[in-house]
């Protein structure tokens, strides 16, 4: 059943890597605020330490999960199998948003392999990692990606992507700031 660790092992991590998609979780400090839960997919996460993972995350219609870290940084990843023996593993952690221009995502990008709409680099060092059964997941098969969001994002130049993140992902749906509205100026 369900175990504890400090760290990403190796056998996590081998998990982790085969994952076709990964759950974030993040919530604001105020009790009224929307706690949010996010499906990611294509190969867009990298382990980078036993303690530190990164995903680039692509322009969408909302930016919660950067509001949240950008006021109180909590962090959850889950991963869990719909193929093969059963697991969950969920990382916990603080996190911190990476924008395109800083010095940190020059160092963090080149890890990825580029994606249409790149938005900001989700970097999260992790203090806690839980396995879990995952035994009532149901089995679900793996098509393939979707290629919506790439083919949106890649119809557009840079400009109109960053009109649209002005009017999406400036603020969360509770109106907290996200980073990329405080690089835009849309304080």
């Amino acid at each position: 059943m369900g175990k504890m660790f400090t760290a990403i092992s190796e056998d996590h991590g081998q998990f982790i890597r085969k994952q076709h998609i990964f759950f974030v979780g993040t919530a604001p400090l105020a009790e009224e605020g929307n706690v949010s839960l996010s499906p990611k997919g294509y190969d867009s996460l990298r382990l980078l330490s036993p303690n530190r993972v990164a995903y680039l995350d692509l322009t969408g219609s909302g930016n919660e999960t950067s509001a949240h870290l950008m006021e109180n940084g909590r962090i959850t990843v889950m991963f869990c199998a719909f193929e093969g023996q059963p697991n969950i593993i969920r990382l916990y952690g603080t996190g911190k948003v990476i924008l395109p221009g800083s010095q940190a995502w020059e160092e963090l990008y080149p890890q990825f392999t580029p994606l249409p709409g790149a938005r900001q680099i989700i970097d999260i060092a992790v203090d806690k990692v839980q396995t879990s059964c995952g035994f009532s997941v149901p089995f679900m098969s793996y098509e393939g990606e979707r290629d919506t969001l790439q083919r949106w994002a890649g119809q557009k130049d840079e400009e109109q992507l960053t009109a649209y993140r002005l009017q999406k992902n400036t603020k969360s749906i509770n109106g907290m700031p996200t980073p990329i509205g405080v690089q835009l100026g849309a304080e």
